[in-house]
């Protein structure tokens, strides 16, 4: 029977199992002890302390092989396709490493923002396959795409028309761009989640984009490659996607009837086990499914299957990452529905801000032992000022759980190192990676030093405890004067 103070969990189970499919491939529990990629995690702790982001590269790696592969079969020629193109969102987790690895496994890489963008110029990405995102690009970040030769722009406004065309030819370029669409399909997903319904701040409407398209290619400095959509996150299946392909074909018709457009991006938001009562569609079984509905859609239509793009993040990152806490205390609360005990931990919605954003769940277990303890229903509090910092909602753990342990939270690779924050001045955490039995650091750990560093107010300030002593001390015995 569910708990009632958590009627979304399944029965308690086990409360050492790992759930297949949300926690890395590699996690394993040997002597007790929670390992990934071939290394126990308390040992990971000792070395970089707690709290850390761990990612298993050689887990990342395989997922973007394999979504990579899954839609190059669905979409290829042989296939009765024109080929794909993918893009690896880098919201999702960017750094200097994973833009290698993305580069490395054949996927192109998708920035919102000029910070993303250096990132991945920096990592050595050909930035030809570069596209650039973004609802309010500033001109010094359109300057920057267009001065490095990034191979697209999506346009999300009229207004970004006349930006990027005006940037491309003071610098004497042809800029690709494709067009953002808003369909009209409702992601079944978080409200703030579903970017393509009416409401929201990002494309164009459908029956504004002719206007859009003609006033594009009247500028002799932009090239129109195709058009964008996007329908949101965290989505299980492809009956959304399928739906949208089927809308966005029609347009991509109607657009292209007096000159062609050889590009349709159907963007990203394929979703991931959170929780064991999470079961999206096996991405191969979304590849196909949404082929079949653009070939169909394409046949209707009379046109040829145009060559799709898509933009994977969360999908390839998120279940490769795990969030290890160190606990600090233990907390029993009565309620009238029952008891829950709150464990509190030294990160929070610093270093994990989706709970808080969107109603995020997520899993959790016991890293540095096992137990045979009776499972207990636990919430897991961050340290922060906030009666908000929630980490994990609701989680079955051993009722022997005590201050010391270390607490394990899974799929935790997209969207937590990418939000982070120093609320109550808090030193953001390191992202280590594992691969082959060995950890490195990819981002290190923040110093308040670092925190402190930007506080223009404390340049002058010693560090406490090493103050100049004031005019009127007598720090010599002597008599003032």
């Amino acid at each position: 029977m569910p708990h009632p103070l958590a009627p979304h969990l399944t029965d308690a189970g086990d409360p050492n199992a790992l759930a297949e499919g949300v926690w890395p491939a590699s996690a394993e529990r040997v002597d007790g002890r929670l390992r990934v990629g071939g290394v126990d995690l308390e040992r990971i702790a000792e070395q970089h302390g707690t709290p850390f982001l761990l990612v298993d590269e050689t887990e990342v790696r395989g997922r973007a092989r394999r979504i990579r592969e899954a839609f190059e079969a669905a979409f290829s020629p042989e296939a009765g396709g024109a080929g794909v193109d993918v893009y690896y969102a880098g919201k999702a987790l960017l750094t200097g490493d994973v833009a290698r690895w993305m580069r490395d496994e054949g996927l192109r890489i998708d920035v919102c923002t000029g910070g993303e963008l250096a990132i991945a110029l920096r990592a050595g990405v050909d930035p030809a396959l570069i596209g650039s995102h973004g609802n309010n690009k500033s001109l010094a970040e359109i300057e920057a795409g267009v001065t490095a030769g990034i191979g697209t722009f999506v346009i999300d406004s009229a207004i970004e028309v006349e930006r990027i065309a005006a940037v491309a030819e003071r610098a004497g370029r042809v800029q690709r761009v494709r067009l953002r669409i808003s369909v009209g399909v409702h992601a079944s997903t978080h409200e703030f989640l579903a970017t393509s319904h009416e409401d929201q701040k990002f494309g164009i409407p459908i029956d504004e984009a002719p206007a859009v398209v003609a006033r594009i290619r009247e500028l002799p400095s932009l090239e129109l490659a195709g058009l964008h959509t996007h329908i949101g996150s965290q989505i299980f299946d492809h009956a959304g996607f399928a739906e949208s392909a089927r809308r966005m074909l029609a347009l991509h018709a109607e657009l292209g009837a007096d000159e062609p457009l050889p590009e349709l991006n159907l963007g990203g938001g394929f979703g991931i086990a959170y929780t064991a009562a999470d079961s999206p569609e096996p991405i191969e079984a979304i590849a196909s499914r949404l082929a079949d509905a653009v070939r169909q859609a394409a046949g209707e239509l009379g046109i040829p299957v145009p060559r799709i793009a898509i933009e994977p993040g969360r999908w390839i990152v998120g279940p490769a990452g795990v969030t290890v806490y160190s606990i600090g205390t233990v907390k029993p609360v009565r309620l009238a529905d029952g008891a829950r005990t709150y464990v509190a931990v030294d990160g929070g919605m610093s270093d994990n801000a989706r709970p808080a954003l969107y109603d995020a769940q997520y899993s959790a277990r016991l890293a540095n032992r096992a137990s045979d303890a009776e499972p207990t229903l636990v919430r897991v509090a961050g340290h922060h000022c906030e009666s908000g910092d929630i980490v994990v909602d609701a989680e079955w753990l051993p009722a022997d759980v005590e201050p010391g342990d270390l607490l394990a939270v899974a799929a935790t690779g997209a969207y937590c190192h990418s939000l982070a924050s120093n609320y109550n001045a808090t030193p953001r955490p390191p992202v280590l990676a594992v691969a082959d039995g060995a950890v490195r650091v990819l981002v290190r750990r923040e110093s308040i030093d670092d925190v402190l560093s930007r506080d223009e107010g404390l340049a002058a300030s010693p560090p406490a405890g090493t103050e100049a002593p004031r005019p009127d001390d007598d720090t010599t015995g002597a008599a003032t004067a």
